[in-house]
């Protein structure tokens, strides 16, 4: 299931999501708050800057859900029908020395009742995601499986952290660093769009401040403006879920996050093994 790729780091925020990844604080701000540069032009009105066709990652985060009636069926079935969804998912890797596909498995089975595991794939191209769901498609498992949660993403560079020390340059990510993996969808309101860029980057900047200390969590920031029904996916790296919990907690008291409209359903997914996940259902 490893990529031979390996990507840089990650672009560590992105609008109401924190760095929290235990990076460097800002040049010339040492002992307090971050003082990061303001983007005077998010709209790009007045500079006309040209669009950014540079080659991105896309990201896909793909939720299923196994029907019990596999589980009536005999145990030799079950073991063969899981054995071809396993040749068929590891099968698109083969590709990943050329294309460099990334794919991590992850299962939610006994922590969430709506699924049962999770596929994340990132890919250069996002017709490659269609062509990880038609070898699946074409599995007996898929017979048995839904995806409640099917979440497209695409990694750019944030607007918000452009000076802090060790926040990494590349516009790649490196996924899976930790046992576990927090997900979710998130969308600000209309009103964080219409205020000033010194008013947001002011909230971002204590936004910021307040994760700094997290060290133990590492996020991975994606964008979905277009593309998806939300404006953001954000997942966090982890060994360590009380910090993670605890990260959310004090973040909920900083201003920003006044500005979040939506930021659920919210996942924990626990790093394993695609057999020993095929075989977590049955």
């Amino acid at each position: 299931m490893s990529d031979e790729r390996q990507p840089q780091r990650p672009e560590p925020s992105a609008e109401g999501t924190p760095p929290a990844t235990g990076s460097g604080r800002p040049t010339g701000a040492p002992g307090g708050r971050p003082k990061m540069m303001v983007d005077l032009d998010p709209s790009g009105q007045v500079t006309q800057r040209e669009p950014d066709r540079a080659n991105r990652q896309f990201l896909n985060y793909a939720f299923f859900k196994l029907d019990p009636a596999f589980r009536r069926l005999p145990r030799d079935e079950q073991a063969d029908i899981k054995a071809e969804f396993l040749a068929a998912a590891e099968g698109w890797l083969d590709q990943s020395a050329e294309k460099g596909l990334i794919q991590r498995t992850y299962s939610l089975t006994g922590v969430r009742g709506d699924v049962d595991f999770m596929l994340w794939r990132i890919a250069f191209d996002v017709r490659d995601f269609q062509d990880a769901q038609a070898r699946l498609n074409r599995t007996r498992l898929m017979g048995y499986l839904t995806q409640p949660y099917n979440y497209v993403s695409m990694n750019k560079r944030s607007q918000y952290v452009n000076r802090v020390e060790g926040s990494g340059h590349g516009l790649e990510i490196l996924p899976g660093q930790g046992q576990f993996l927090f997900i979710y969808p998130f969308i600000k309101t209309r009103a964080w769009y219409d205020l000033t860029p010194h008013s947001r980057q002011g909230m971002m900047d204590e936004h910021i401040f307040a994760s700094t200390p997290f060290k133990g969590v590492r996020i991975n920031t994606s964008y979905s403006y277009g593309i998806d029904d939300q404006e953001f996916v954000v997942s966090f790296d982890s060994d360590h879920p009380q910090e993670f919990v605890d990260l959310v907690h004090r973040l909920r008291y900083t201003e920003a996050s006044m500005y979040t409209l939506r930021d659920v359903p919210m996942f924990t997914c626990v790093k394993k093994a695609l057999p020993d996940l095929l075989n977590d259902l049955a």
